[in-house]
Formats: C-alpha cells, sequence, structure tokens
C-alpha cells in the first residue's frame, strides 16, 4: 500500500487506532508470554534444585541408618 505522507501511514486510512492498537496488543502479548515463560523456567529449575537436594539427604538418612544398625 502506497501512502503520500508519513501522516496517510499512522492513519491508515481512518483505520489507524485500530491497526495501531492490535499491533501494541500483540507485541504486548509476546512480551507477557515471554516474561511468563522465564519465570516458569526459573521456578522450575528452583525445584528440580530442592528435589535434587531432597532426594541427597535421604539416601544421607538412609547410609546413616544403614550404618548405625550394623
Amino acid at each position: 500500500m502506497y501512502f503520500d505522507s508519513i501522516q496517510d501511514f499512522w492513519s491508515m486510512g481512518g483505520y489507524g487506532l485500530y491497526v495501531w492498537l492490535s499491533f501494541g496488543i500483540g507485541f504486548l502479548s509476546l512480551c507477557l508470554l515471554w516474561l511468563d515463560s522465564i519465570f516458569a523456567k526459573r521456578k522450575l529449575m528452583s525445584q528440580i534444585l530442592t528435589e535434587q537436594a531432597r532426594q541427597v539427604r535421604i539416601k544421607a538418612a538412609k547410609q546413616k541408618q544403614a550404618g548405625s544398625s550394623v
């Protein structure tokens, strides 16, 4: 589509508000999705590290219990 001026480009033939609002909402949605995935990954990694530490403690307790029963 050809525009005679930058003002015509921004107004988009009278539909500029809808066009730019939809672009803005789409961009905002993508940013929120990106941030949500980053925070979800951090939370998951934290849970994994917590579970691994728990497994190490359980294994150490079993070994200690087995050693004291001998």
